[in-house]
């Protein structure tokens, strides 16, 4: 099978080699969105809800550059500077996810890049 790499502006540039996403026959991957804005490619201010909107935003761009939404998400991982935060970000990420919810895994990391308090990436499938 061919890998084809998706790329949004619409989102935040991967700043190494890899791709905002790539797809492989019927399943997308995403890479694992921190909450940068776009436009500015900069943190965005504001606590866990903030940022987890920012990140699902960003998510939400890459899969309609896909051709996909969030109902075509099968499995999700979030990582997050503090498992504490776990409850606040749950809220938010319920906003943008209906029955039948993707499966999901939700880690505390030691540190994610930019200082960022959650992180989180996506396995599609159509």
């Amino acid at each position: 099978m061919s890998k084809q790499a998706i790329y949004t502006k619409n989102a935040p540039d991967a700043v190494g080699p890899y791709s905002q996403a790539v797809r492989v026959g019927n399943l997308t991957i995403t890479y694992g969105q921190i909450p940068l804005d776009p436009a500015t490619n900069q943190l965005v201010e504001g606590g866990i809800e903030a940022q987890t909107e920012r990140v699902l935003r960003n998510l939400e761009a890459v899969l309609a550059e896909a051709g996909l939404t969030f109902d075509d998400v099968i499995k999700t991982t979030v990582f997050l500077a503090d498992i504490g935060d776990f409850a606040a970000m749950n809220e938010v990420y319920a906003r943008f996810f209906s029955a039948p919810y993707p499966a999901r895994s939700a880690v505390q990391v030691a540190a994610l890049p930019k200082g960022a308090r959650v992180e989180i990436e996506c396995i599609c499938g159509k």
